[in-house]
Protein backbone atom coordinates (compact mmCIF):
# COMPACT_ATOMS: atom_id res chain seq x y z
CA UNK A 1 0.00 0.00 0.00
CA UNK A 2 2.79 2.48 0.82
CA UNK A 3 4.45 1.83 -2.56
CA UNK A 4 1.25 2.91 -4.31
CA UNK A 5 1.17 6.09 -2.22
CA UNK A 6 4.78 6.85 -3.11
CA UNK A 7 4.07 6.33 -6.83
CA UNK A 8 0.93 8.46 -6.59
CA UNK A 9 2.79 11.25 -4.79
CA UNK A 10 5.65 11.14 -7.29
CA UNK A 11 3.25 11.29 -10.23
CA UNK A 12 1.35 14.16 -8.68
CA UNK A 13 4.56 16.07 -7.98
CA UNK A 14 5.72 15.57 -11.58
CA UNK A 15 2.40 16.83 -12.94
CA UNK A 16 2.46 19.89 -10.69
CA UNK A 17 6.03 20.68 -11.70
CA UNK A 18 5.13 20.40 -15.39
CA UNK A 19 2.16 22.73 -14.92
CA UNK A 20 4.24 25.24 -12.97
CA UNK A 21 7.04 25.28 -15.54
CA UNK A 22 4.74 25.93 -18.52
CA UNK A 23 4.29 29.69 -17.79
CA UNK A 24 8.03 30.00 -17.11
CA UNK A 25 8.89 28.34 -20.44
CA UNK A 26 6.40 30.57 -22.23
CA UNK A 27 7.88 33.70 -20.62
CA UNK A 28 11.42 32.66 -21.54
CA UNK A 29 10.31 31.94 -25.10
CA UNK A 30 8.75 35.40 -25.33
CA UNK A 31 11.92 37.00 -23.94
CA UNK A 32 14.10 35.11 -26.45
CA UNK A 33 11.87 36.23 -29.32
CA UNK A 34 11.89 39.86 -28.11
CA UNK A 35 15.68 39.94 -27.85
CA UNK A 36 16.11 38.22 -31.22
CA UNK A 37 13.81 40.78 -32.86
CA UNK A 38 15.69 43.69 -31.26
CA UNK A 39 19.16 42.30 -32.02
CA UNK A 40 21.17 43.60 -34.95
CA UNK A 41 23.69 41.93 -37.20
CA UNK A 42 26.55 40.02 -35.55
CA UNK A 43 29.65 42.00 -34.62
CA UNK A 44 33.15 40.81 -33.82
CA UNK A 45 33.58 42.65 -30.50
CA UNK A 46 32.26 45.30 -28.12
CA UNK A 47 33.77 47.65 -25.56
CA UNK A 48 33.41 46.44 -22.00
CA UNK A 49 34.17 48.37 -18.83
CA UNK A 50 31.51 47.20 -16.37
CA UNK A 51 28.71 44.69 -16.28
CA UNK A 52 25.56 46.69 -15.52
CA UNK A 53 23.19 43.68 -15.57
CA UNK A 54 22.48 40.45 -17.40
CA UNK A 55 19.59 38.15 -18.24
CA UNK A 56 19.85 34.45 -19.06
CA UNK A 57 17.71 33.40 -22.03
CA UNK A 58 18.83 29.76 -22.29
CA UNK A 59 21.91 27.66 -21.56
CA UNK A 60 23.40 28.94 -24.81
CA UNK A 61 22.25 32.58 -24.87
CA UNK A 62 22.21 35.59 -22.57
CA UNK A 63 21.75 39.33 -22.73
CA UNK A 64 24.46 41.48 -21.18
CA UNK A 65 23.92 45.15 -20.34
CA UNK A 66 27.04 47.28 -20.21
CA UNK A 67 24.98 50.43 -19.55
CA UNK A 68 21.27 50.94 -18.87
CA UNK A 69 20.64 51.58 -22.58
CA UNK A 70 23.39 49.41 -24.11
CA UNK A 71 22.94 45.66 -24.39
CA UNK A 72 24.49 42.75 -26.25
CA UNK A 73 22.99 39.39 -27.11
CA UNK A 74 25.64 36.72 -26.56
CA UNK A 75 25.54 33.18 -27.89
CA UNK A 76 27.86 30.86 -25.98
CA UNK A 77 29.30 27.42 -26.61
CA UNK A 78 28.91 24.40 -24.38
CA UNK A 79 29.66 24.46 -20.71
CA UNK A 80 27.03 26.96 -19.54
CA UNK A 81 24.82 24.43 -17.83
CA UNK A 82 22.00 25.85 -15.75
CA UNK A 83 22.79 29.43 -16.77
CA UNK A 84 19.27 30.44 -15.66
CA UNK A 85 20.10 29.43 -12.08
CA UNK A 86 23.50 31.10 -11.70
CA UNK A 87 23.60 34.02 -9.25
CA UNK A 88 26.32 35.97 -11.01
CA UNK A 89 28.47 35.90 -14.11
CA UNK A 90 31.70 37.45 -15.30
CA UNK A 91 33.13 38.25 -18.71
CA UNK A 92 36.72 37.99 -19.78
CA UNK A 93 38.08 40.84 -21.88
CA UNK A 94 41.34 42.04 -23.35
CA UNK A 95 42.06 45.78 -23.33
CA UNK A 96 38.38 46.46 -22.54
CA UNK A 97 37.22 44.51 -25.60
CA UNK A 98 35.08 41.36 -25.53
CA UNK A 99 35.69 39.33 -28.70
CA UNK A 100 33.93 36.41 -30.39
CA UNK A 101 35.82 33.12 -30.12
CA UNK A 102 38.35 34.51 -27.69
CA UNK A 103 36.50 35.74 -24.61
CA UNK A 104 34.31 33.76 -22.26
CA UNK A 105 31.36 33.96 -19.87
CA UNK A 106 32.34 32.84 -16.37
CA UNK A 107 29.55 31.26 -14.34
CA UNK A 108 31.18 30.04 -11.16
CA UNK A 109 33.92 27.96 -9.62
CA UNK A 110 32.58 24.54 -10.53
CA UNK A 111 31.69 25.08 -14.17
CA UNK A 112 33.90 25.63 -17.17
CA UNK A 113 34.02 29.02 -18.90
CA UNK A 114 31.65 29.33 -21.87
CA UNK A 115 33.22 30.62 -25.08
CA UNK A 116 31.32 33.46 -26.76
CA UNK A 117 30.39 32.30 -30.27
CA UNK A 118 28.33 35.29 -31.42
CA UNK A 119 27.74 38.90 -30.33
CA UNK A 120 24.81 40.99 -31.55
CA UNK A 121 23.97 44.54 -30.42
CA UNK A 122 20.49 44.96 -28.97
CA UNK A 123 18.35 47.98 -29.80
CA UNK A 124 17.23 48.58 -26.22
CA UNK A 125 14.64 51.21 -27.18
CA UNK A 126 12.80 48.82 -29.50
CA UNK A 127 13.12 46.02 -26.92
CA UNK A 128 11.49 48.21 -24.25
CA UNK A 129 8.77 49.29 -26.71
CA UNK A 130 7.99 45.64 -27.44
CA UNK A 131 7.86 44.92 -23.70
CA UNK A 132 5.43 47.82 -23.15
CA UNK A 133 3.28 46.50 -26.01
CA UNK A 134 3.18 43.04 -24.44
CA UNK A 135 2.01 44.52 -21.13
CA UNK A 136 -0.96 46.35 -22.64
CA UNK A 137 -4.25 44.93 -21.55
CA UNK A 138 -6.87 44.55 -24.23
CA UNK A 139 -10.14 45.74 -22.83
CA UNK A 140 -13.63 45.89 -24.22
CA UNK A 141 -16.76 47.28 -22.65
CA UNK A 142 -19.18 44.80 -21.22
CA UNK A 143 -22.40 44.16 -22.99
CA UNK A 144 -25.33 46.07 -21.47
CA UNK A 145 -27.78 43.33 -22.38
CA UNK A 146 -29.08 41.74 -19.24
CA UNK A 147 -29.11 37.99 -19.27
CA UNK A 148 -32.01 36.30 -17.53
CA UNK A 149 -30.94 34.47 -14.45
CA UNK A 150 -32.05 30.96 -13.67
CA UNK A 151 -33.87 30.58 -10.40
Amino acid sequence: MSMIRVLWATTLAALLAACASAPYAQRIGERQAAYAAAAGAPVRQFRFFTLYSWEPLSDSQLAVYTRPNEAWLLDVGGGCQDLAFVNSIGLTSNLNQVMVGFDKVLTGRRSFPCTITQIRPVDVKSLKAAQRQQRLIKSAPRSTDKQPTAQ
